[in-house]
């Protein structure tokens, strides 16, 4: 055994085994218990930055560890491939999207190889090939033969930058979310999925999926947005027209003194075409329907009045009409029922224009209601409601919709904030959309027989308008002896992200994808990706797979188990002000920084002699230019360094500080490790046999390996807490070095305990676990098991019998230390055979623990 650990040769020398030995390649097998593990897949950018690092070192940790579990684990990569980067690149270097695409994904699957990760490389694919992308055009044609596809001219989010329209969830808060310009609003022809269709379903389904975040299951909730409420019809006056209200407060109705629409209601686009004042004035308010609801409710309130009148469905009242900016097409009807002495807007706009307030709710306690500085918005008891004076908002409710249905002026409804999504790009690089149309106007699909739509990949783009433009003679085709003409829009980049990860299932398989393999992987059993994609890439998916799974290639209802949203990496940003008072970011190597021995920055020299200021601790960026290159960091220290740190610094869900002092730490640790486990085979071979009686302090030493191993165990699978889980493997190795060695006995329990630790290494540092393993078993760590657990070493002289129940029914009889303290009996608790075998996958609502007599374990 070297003296030195020399990670580089070890890590080389590993990684040639693994490929040779395609120790990674899943296949299925009936006998074994699956497991699915992924990470979203990247944007093959060029360089790997450490979010990747961080993401994909999570999956890999995971996936070694229930590989150790004996499960049989697959966990594939692949390249989001398609996207507006690939086009700014290209123009700016003057080549076609796909080499530049075809060049990173070569260079960036050379640096994750060496960071070690036990990828099925054999399952690879770049979403922008027609390998992979002919299947989604095939799955498209049938969504539209299902009448799941449209085409519409739609008001559109459009980024003038990008030169390109944003689905609503790109466009939240009023600006483009990958380069944040102001959006705009522009109607042109586009198509959409109904996934509205299966909005009730998509949002019901959350409740099952106890294994993700409550922070991703609530910002889904909202995004879809169910609301239950009123649909009332107001005739408009002198008109055959019937205008249609949404509302969920229908105790108010008697309030009501205008009406407001939105500057896209059809009304008002009808209105619009004779009245030049509206028309211009609608004009003017373009843009507002991108806002999110908290800018619009603090935002200026503007209307016109239509000169039209709506006529009261219950007491005859005619009531004005008005365009306003408050009021979205995209919620309800795109008109509303306006009562400003019950809601904050109304009541702001009926200020501002001088109309009439008339409050009709009171609170229970009799005080006051409505005054001139600001309107009573709860819920309380009628009056000015005529025949509904006196009765509480709910009673009002109930007897004003049954009034409504009997006379055929309203029903109740759900509505639904989620709309169609729109999947139409204004871009070259992006897997063509499988329409044409033909010369007589009628809108075709591609039959499958003329699948794939190849897209032309040698294009020089010299502008983004190539990307609307394509090439002429590609978009020129012909059907059944007609002329036609190819869509030339392309698909949005989520639709190859919906349905990868089924793909990986099956990544060969002469069509979408084969049912038995999918079916054996499906779902997920572990996500891994940024939370920044609840409403739009997790959406999606979760729509796609059940699209999936009514066309009958999935039987699963969701794609993802588990989820786990890692945090964002941070690092140091310096600075200093231009002549012009601009900031200037500067990259750290470019200065000397000295800290004091906490860490602190007391001092930053610059070469150039600028005044050079610190940012403080802000998120890894190319603009900020304080991003760490991963080449560099594991050129210098190894990758198993690199990987320790990144999941030793911080919770995997919260953000990471990148500090090199951390990296030299971890660094150290494995030096240690090494030199520890190097001194122990130097001394001689272990004899095995039956173990003697121990002393008090072995039995302390061999108590503290087992339980660390439960420890562990619990926090990588249960809790997902590696940091701690690395922190115990950290004080046992300090324990071990410290332990006595001077015989035979002491031997065998060290060498148990660098045995368990190496093992518990082997997910977070799998190179220098390996070659530990091989010197101290001389067997191949990617074959062994997760050490066992000895519960006759968890037992102290001074021991008690806890009582374990599993919803009141008595599962196990569990000897512990009479000085255990709750935490370590839960976790002895729920590593027990007999406990695991009862929870199994339900989710634990709370322990009841009763100190030194029982603890009760309560699920769904």
């Amino acid at each position: 055994m070297q003296e030195q650990y020399n990670p580089h040769h070890i890590e080389e020398k590993v990684q040639k085994h693994w490929e040779n030995n395609k120790t990674f390649v899943a296949k299925e097998d009936l006998n074994k218990e699956k497991f699915y593990c992924l990470s979203m897949f990247p944007y093959p950018s060029g360089n790997l930055h450490m979010g990747h690092v961080r993401n994909y070192t999570i999956g890999d940790v995971i996936s070694r560890f229930q590989r150790l579990q004996g499960k049989n684990v697959m966990q594939p990569i692949g390249w989001d491939a398609f996207g507006l980067p690939a086009e700014n690149s290209a123009i700016k270097n003057n080549i076609a999207p796909s080499k530049w695409t075809y060049k990173n994904i070569q260079y960036m699957r050379k640096q994750l190889k060496r960071l070690g990760f036990s990828y099925d490389w054999n399952r690879e694919f770049s979403t922008c090939t027609p390998e992979y992308y002919q299947w989604e055009q095939k799955f498209f044609v049938m969504l539209y033969k299902q009448n799941l596809v449209y085409k519409k001219t739609a008001l559109v989010n459009w980024c003038p930058n990008d030169q390109t329209v944003l689905a609503n969830e790109q466009a939240e808060q009023g600006l483009c979310w990958r380069c944040d310009t102001p959006i705009k609003q522009k109607k042109i022809p586009q198509w959409f999925i109904k996934i509205s269709t299966y909005a009730e379903e998509i949002l019901n389904s959350l409740e099952y999926l106890d294994g993700w975040p409550e922070m991703v299951r609530s910002m889904q909730r909202n995004w879809i947005g169910r609301s239950e409420g009123t649909e009332l019809f107001f005739p408009i006056k002198n008109k055959k027209t019937i205008l249609k209200i949404f509302t969920k407060r229908l105790d108010t109705i008697m309030g009501v003194t205008y009406i407001a629409i939105s500057t896209e209601h059809p009304l008002a686009e009808k209105i619009s075409k004779t009245d030049c004042n509206l028309s211009k004035f609608i004009k003017k308010l373009f843009n507002t329907s991108t806002l999110a609801e908290a800018k619009l409710a603090k935002m200026e309130k503007k209307g016109m009045f239509t000169n039209l009148k709506a006529i009261h469905p219950l007491n005859g009242r005619e009531i004005p009409i008005y365009v306003t900016n408050f009021v979205f097409m995209n919620y309800g009807t795109g008109a509303i029922m306006a009562v400003p002495a019950h809601n904050q807007c109304d009541y702001e706009f009926a200020i501002k224009y001088g109309l009439a307030i008339t409050p009709v709710i009171r609170p229970e306690n009799g005080k006051k209601t409505y005054t001139r500085k600001r309107p009573y918005t709860k819920k309380g008891i009628l009056f000015n409601s005529g025949e509904f004076n006196g009765l509480t908002s709910f009673e009002a409710s109930n007897a004003i919709l049954e009034k409504l249905k009997l006379e055929g002026k309203g029903k109740q409804t759900v509505y639904f904030r989620l709309r169609d999504w729109n999947v139409s790009r204004q871009r070259y690089w992006g897997a063509p959309i499988p329409m044409l149309t033909t010369e007589d106007g009628k809108i075709h699909s591609v039959s499958t027989e003329d699948l794939p739509v190849i897209l032309p990949e040698e294009v020089i783009m010299k502008n983004i308008n190539t990307s609307y433009n394509k090439d002429s003679n590609w978009a020129k085709t012909t059907l059944k002896g007609q002329s036609a003409i190819r869509e030339t829009d392309t698909f949005d980049t989520f639709m190859e992200s919906s349905w990868y990860y089924a793909r990986h299932c099956s990544p060969k398989a002469n069509d979408i994808i084969e049912s038995d393999k999918a079916n054996y992987w499906l779902p997920v059993d572990q996500y891994i990706g940024g939370i920044e994609h609840s409403c739009m890439h997790l959406l999606y998916a979760r729509f796609f797979h059940k699209l999936l799974r009514d066309n009958g290639y999935v039987t699963s209802d969701e794609p993802f188990k588990r989820l786990l949203c890692q945090g964002m990496v941070l690092s140091d940003a310096f600075f200093y002000k231009n002549d012009k008072g601009n900031k200037e970011w500067v990259k750290p190597s470019e200065l000397t920084i000295k800290r004091d021995n906490k860490g602190v920055i007391r001092q930053i020299i610059d070469k150039k002699g600028r005044k050079i200021e610190h940012s403080g601790m802000i998120k890894m960026s190319k603009s900020k230019k304080n991003g760490v290159d991963p080449k560099q960091m594991v050129d210098k220290y190894g990758a198993d360094t690199v990987r320790l740190f990144i999941m030793f610094a911080s919770p995997a869900e919260m953000t990471l500080e990148w500090r090199e002092s951390g990296v030299e730490g971890a660094n150290r640790f494995l030096n240690r490790m090494w030199k520890l486990v190097r001194e122990h085979i130097k001394r001689g071979p272990i004899e095995i046999g039956k173990v003697a009686k121990l002393s008090s302090n072995q039995k302390k030493t061999r108590r503290a390996i087992h339980r660390t191993i439960i420890k562990v165990n619990d926090d990588i699978e249960r809790r997902q807490t590696f940091n701690t889980a690395i922190a115990a493997i950290m004080k046992l190795a300090n324990q071990l070095s410290r332990s006595p060695k001077d015989n035979m006995q002491d031997r065998i329990i060290l060498d148990e305990g660098l045995k368990a630790i190496v093992l518990m290494l082997y997910p977070i540092t799998p190179h220098i676990s390996y070659e530990l393993w091989n010197k101290l078993d001389n067997s191949d760590i990617d074959l062994a098991k997760w050490p066992k657990v000895d519960e006759k070493a968890l037992i102290e002289d001074d021991t008690i019998t806890i009582v374990a129940q599993v919803n009141g029914k008595l599962r196990a009889n569990l000897i512990v230390s009479a000085n255990s303290s709750k935490e370590q009996v839960e976790q002895l608790i729920l590593n027990h055979k007999n406990i695991v075998k009862f929870i199994n996958t339900k989710s634990i609502n709370k322990l009841i623990y009763i100190p030194n007599k029982l603890i009760n374990i309560v699920t769904d």
